[in-house]
C-alpha cells in the first residue's frame, strides 16, 4: 500500500508541476488542480495542506530535476567548459513538444509572486542562487584545471552564464523561429568555448 501511495503522490506532484509551470501560481485555479490531479478539493487539501504548499512542493520537484539533469550532463562532459557550452545547445535542440521550451519555472515564479507571496518568492530566489552556485562551481573547476585564467572571476562568469540561459529560454518561450534559437545558442556556446586557454 505504501508503494502505491508514493506513486500516486509522485504522479500528483508531476501533474501539479505541469499545471503551475504552464499557468503560473495565481492563474492556476482549484478547478484546474482538481482536473489535472484527478483529485477532489478535499483530497488535495488533505494530501498537500494548501495550494501554496502544493506549489512549493511542485517547484522543489522542478528544481531538483533541473539540477540533477545539469549535473548529469556535466558529469558526461569532457571538460567543464565543454559541458557549459553544450548546455546551451540542449535548449536549442529540444523537441517542439518538450515542456522545457517554456521559460524556467523558477524564473516565472519570481516574476509571478514577487510582490504577493513572500514564502514562494524566497524559495525561487534560493533555487536561482543554488543554480548560480552550480555554474560557479563549473567555472571554478575550469580555472583549477588551467582552462581559464587564474584571474577569472567564477562568480561573475556564472552570473553572466545564468543570464544567458534565461535569455535563451525566453526566446524559446516567445516562439522564436528554431533557426534563430539554434544560432543564438551556438553564439553563446562559442563564447564559452573561446574562453579556453590555448
Amino acid at each position: 500500500m505504501a508503494r502505491t501511495a508514493a506513486y500516486d503522490r509522485d504522479a500528483a506532484l508531476d501533474a501539479a508541476m505541469a499545471l503551475f509551470w504552464d499557468k503560473g501560481y495565481h492563474a492556476t485555479s482549484l478547478k484546474d488542480l482538481e482536473a489535472g490531479l484527478h483529485m477532489k478539493p478535499g483530497s488535495i487539501y488533505a494530501a498537500f495542506t494548501s495550494k501554496e504548499n502544493l506549489y512549493l512542493l511542485a517547484l522543489a520537484r522542478y528544481f531538483e530535476a533541473s539540477r540533477a539533469g545539469f549535473r548529469a550532463a556535466m558529469a558526461r562532459a569532457d571538460t567543464p567548459l565543454t559541458g557549459l557550452a553544450n548546455h546551451f545547445r540542449t535548449f536549442a535542440n529540444l523537441d517542439p513538444s518538450d515542456k522545457a521550451r517554456q521559460a524556467c519555472m523558477v524564473t516565472k515564479t519570481l516574476i509571478d509572486t514577487r510582490t504577493t507571496d513572500p514564502e514562494i518568492v524566497a524559495k525561487a530566489r534560493e533555487y536561482l542562487g543554488a543554480m548560480h552556485q552550480e555554474f560557479k562551481s563549473c567555472f571554478a573547476q575550469a580555472i583549477a584545471q588551467g582552462a581559464l585564467s587564474q584571474s577569472s572571476d567564477p562568480d561573475r562568469l556564472a552570473r553572466r552564464y545564468q543570464a544567458n540561459i534565461s535569455a535563451l529560454r525566453l526566446e524559446l518561450a516567445r516562439g522564436a523561429p528554431d533557426e534563430d534559437v539554434i544560432a543564438l545558442a551556438e553564439d553563446m556556446a562559442h563564447e564559452i568555448e573561446a574562453m579556453t586557454l590555448a
